[in-house]
């Protein structure tokens, strides 16, 4: 059995560097729109072996692909390969392919593999979260320590908070305390670059969390999935992708909205188990807007004064799991679905 084990970590390894290229080689956002297409490929198709092992695996799992392409892109700007003309650090670009540059590609498999590592540990002791997003956010800080980034960058504005000094157009005073991305020097870019700049407000990522959360509930009720929801949230990722604007990024309020509408339709004990379709959906909503402000207070602290990826859907997954989690071990639900450490 001890020998099994290490030939199945040798094969996974293997399979998480080439999945940590391949985000590398076609950009982290591409990646995941892959992600998405896969997931309801499995998810409508019933192929749950598509669903775990392609999409959430080696071969499109963010903890990997996405991942690794994000950590290439911080390594790629350094080095000076990105000339997007991209508005903010270039290794923020998220949706561009560094192609086959082999270093670039190297960087990317290295941290596919972090990615697995990281995941497998928190899956293997059943950490209360969902152990791929939580991979996500860890995979982040570890590329902006490794090629010597720093963890939240300069301030600028009233505060960590303010967004204003994007609103007003201010350009960074000085290239203290950033790394230049070599095309531009650090007083060409905002002082401020929050993560969308048509979903920030406060109020408004609140209402689009409330009605994604309704439509994520809805769509696990309907087909018992608490994943095709946050698939089709994925996919939708190709029109921003594409150019196409405003486009929003809701994959964060999808998934935990979905999970918890299912939590509490369930008939395992717990004092909200066993609601119907209608209070369901309304929780679902709740979660939705939850999940959609702590993802925006994630990048008002860590991506908007930062010069890299540090991606707000994963850190908002993570926290709503944990929060469903929460709920569990408190007998509020009698289950968090497949939320590690919360079946009966």
């Amino acid at each position: 059995m001890e020998g099994l084990l290490e030939l199945d970590w040798i094969f996974l390894i293997i399979a998480a560097f080439a999945g940590g290229a391949f985000g590398a080689a076609v950009g982290a956002l591409p990646a995941f729109i892959f992600t998405g297409l896969m997931v309801i490929a499995g998810e409508a198709g019933g192929l749950q072996g598509v669903t775990g092992d392609v999409a959430f695996g080696p071969v499109f799992g963010p903890h990997i692909s996405f991942a690794g392409g994000a950590a290439a892109a911080a390594y790629a700007a350094k080095k000076g390969y990105m000339t997007s003309g991209f508005d903010f650090h270039e290794s923020k670009n998220i949706a561009y392919a560094l192609g086959p540059k082999t270093d670039v590609l190297v960087v990317g498999g290295l941290f596919g593999i972090v990615g697995l590592v990281i995941t497998q540990f928190s899956a293997n002791f059943s950490l209360p979260w969902d152990p791929i997003a939580v991979a996500v956010v860890l995979s982040a800080l570890v590329h902006r320590l490794a090629f010597g980034y720093r963890i939240v960058g300069e301030v600028s504005g009233s505060g960590i908070l303010d967004m204003s000094p994007f609103e007003t157009g201010a350009k960074k005073k000085s290239d203290t305390g950033t790394v230049s991305d070599v095309v531009k020097a650090a007083t060409d870019r905002p002082a401020v670059e929050p993560w969308l700049p048509h979903q920030y407000k406060w109020g408004e990522v609140a209402f689009l969390g409330l009605i994604v959360g309704v439509l994520g509930a809805f769509i696990a009720l309907k087909t018992g999935s608490p994943f095709l929801a946050f698939g089709i949230s994925a996919a939708s990722l190709l029109f921003l992708n594409l150019g196409v604007e405003k486009i929003p990024v809701t994959h964060h309020m999808t998934l935990p909205a979905s999970t918890i509408a299912l939590a509490v339709t369930a008939t395992e004990g717990g004092a909200l188990s066993g609601l119907g379709d209608t209070s369901a959906i309304v929780v679902g909503g709740a979660f939705g807007i939850l999940c959609a402000l702590f993802g925006e207070l994630f990048q008002r602290v860590f991506y908007a004064h930062g010069d890299t990826h540090w991606d707000p859907p994963a850190a908002a997954i993570t926290f709503g799991t944990f929060v469903i989690a929460l709920f569990y071990f408190a007998g509020i639900i009698g289950t968090g679905v497949w939320v590690p450490g919360t079946t009966p």
